[in-house]
């Protein structure tokens, strides 16, 4: 199902006074695959935003399963729908060592295209048809 996967490694200073990765890091984490999944796809953030389109994220579910801890691999992976006029990013995070579910995230975005808020990106919709066609 997930067509994306990016291997990442806890740093120290990521984590809290508990020894696990704090739970706002881990927006950190979907957020750069995002962007990795992007630019593997030929689709630069800057290079849209200078033309005026910007996709932000409208509303984030995460739910924290198996805690990450400094120093442990991990697995990021994604794959993306389309729900009206949002694109969906359904993302988890693996243990490496284990392959233990740390978390899975519904990353709803939008796009607006100068300042205004658009159906459609072409770019967008062919991510979101390459994700039908590799899930089937």
């Amino acid at each position: 199902m997930y067509i994306y996967e990016l291997e990442m490694k806890v740093r120290d200073y990521e984590c809290d006074i508990q020894g696990v990765v704090n739970n706002s890091v881990y927006q950190n984490y979907l957020e750069f695959t995002r962007h990795e999944f992007l630019e593997d796809n030929h689709l630069s953030f800057a290079e849209l935003h200078n033309q005026g389109v910007d996709a932000m994220v409208s509303s984030i579910e995460i739910a924290y399963k198996t805690p990450l801890r400094p120093g442990d691999s991990f697995i990021s992976k994604l794959y993306v729908t389309k729900e009206g006029v949002r694109y969906v990013f359904q993302q988890a995070i693996y243990r490496k060592s284990d392959n233990k579910l740390a978390i899975k995230a519904k990353v709803n975005t939008v796009v607006v295209v100068n300042g205004k808020l658009t159906a459609a990106l072409p770019e967008f919709d062919e991510l979101v048809i390459r994700s039908q066609a590799k899930a089937e």
